[in-house]
């Protein structure tokens, strides 16, 4: 029976994740690259929000939810929305509307895309980026969903948790920005130039946003608006702060002084590693995951990065990708069926089992995501050329590939 409550907390929800996108990330990525790049890589985020709501509807919910083909992809039976009611679908949620269900999960489907941006950003041709974007969510999230959450999915039948996308969106995307990075190569100039970001006032704005949309992301999944969702709700803001004062603390002791940039980027790196957990530990355990999340991510941007100067921009695989698999591998270590019943106990509360299923999920999902991307980024570069030439590289993708300039500035 549909919940008036739940059917309006899940539409909130819903609401929060699209913020997340556009405008959250597209600041948060925005801000931290040159200023000739700052509107094409706004662009892309905004981009996906369009493009991913029509494939979602036309096909890829059928893919991800539709009823289930050997535990490994959904049918096409719900192509376009086809049999998604308002009823309730018993599956996923008894007391939303099915319909519902399916806009909450498409603004999941937006996000996890758009993350992978970050690791390209100032250098790959805009239809490039529209046909890998859409091929990757049709061969890549759509069937990793399926397996993790979808009724009858192989990773989600031999009890793998996952609350809120922490294998489905950040590992998925987080590995795959890693090989955008590796196959497109460096940014000119680096990492010898600085490439310092254009507008630290759009990062702090953008990780604010995403914060806030956080909320929908982690404590929507709850599907209900109850004690759950506040479970998850608590756990994610603590995790997200911890994390940030860990990179700022680190910081502080390291150079002498926190910065924005590290506060900001600690707060995202803990917010993507508590999301699996969200549902499933308590606030002391999310307080230990924001400080694995702060300590690692932070390894992993300053010193791994540099180390082998591979060039993920904006640090999409250092701070998603690593925080997806912490967070994956300490839930098999944190969760308690007592926080949520539909869930299992993870080693530390007495079932090696658990975190054995979550470290499947960790090597399938980071094999599968890497040899369907490298193989889409070599078939596109076939067809279309990844790369844009130098000199459009030196003049900017703003004016390169949109002919538009984000700022007017008078003499």
């Amino acid at each position: 029976m549909i919940n008036g409550s739940d059917t309006g907390f899940v539409l909130m929800s819903a609401a929060l994740v699209m913020l997340m996108t556009s405008p959250g990330l597209a600041f948060f990525y925005g801000g931290l690259v040159r200023r000739k790049n700052v509107l094409s890589t706004m662009m892309q985020s905004f981009f996906l929000l369009c493009l991913l709501s029509v494939q979602w509807v036309l096909f890829g919910y059928s893919l991800a939810f539709g009823p289930d083909i050997g535990h490994v992809i959904g049918s096409l039976s719900w192509i376009g929305l086809k049999n998604v009611s308002m009823a309730p679908n018993p599956d996923y949620s008894a007391t939303i509307p099915h319909a519902l269900f399916a806009v909450f999960q498409m603004m999941f489907a937006v996000i996890t895309p758009a993350l992978i941006t970050g690791a390209f950003a100032e250098r790959m041709k805009f239809a490039s980026f529209a046909l890998f974007s859409l091929l990757w969510a049709t061969l890549v999230y759509d069937p990793v969903c399926h397996w993790v959450w979808g009724s009858g999915g192989w990773l989600k039948t031999i009890g793998v948790l996952d609350f809120a996308g922490g294998s489905v969106v950040h590992l998925s995307s987080g590995v795959s920005a890693l090989v955008c990075a590796l196959m497109l190569g460096r940014r000119k100039g680096y990492p010898n130039e600085p490439l310092p970001p254009h507008n630290m006032t759009y990062v702090l704005l953008g990780a604010s946003l995403l914060w806030f949309g956080w909320f929908g992301f982690n404590a929507g999944s709850a599907l209900a608006a109850n004690g759950l969702a506040v479970s998850a709700f608590i756990a994610t803001n603590t995790a997200a702060a911890v994390a940030a004062l860990t990179w700022m603390a680190i910081e502080w002791i390291s150079a002498g002084k926190p910065t924005v940039l590290g506060g900001a980027t600690g707060a995202v790196a803990g917010l993507a590693t508590i999301t699996p957990a969200s549902g499933y530990v308590s606030v002391g355990s999310a307080m230990l995951i924001g400080i694995m999340a702060g300590m690692v991510c932070y390894s992993a941007v300053v010193f791994v990065k540099q180390k082998l100067t591979y060039d993920d921009s904006l640090d999409a695989f250092g701070v998603h990708g690593i925080g997806g698999m912490i967070g994956m591998l300490a839930t098999g270590l944190f969760a308690q069926k007592v926080i949520n019943g539909a869930g299992n106990n993870g080693l530390f509360f007495g079932n090696a089992g658990l975190l054995g299923a979550q470290a499947v999920a960790v090597g399938v999902v980071v094999v599968y995501s890497i040899l369907l991307t490298f193989a889409l980024l070599k078939l596109i570069d076939l067809v279309l050329g990844l790369r844009v030439n130098d000199e459009e590289e030196l003049i900017g993708l703003d004016h390169t590939q949109h002919k538009e300039s984000a700022y007017t500035l008078l003499d």
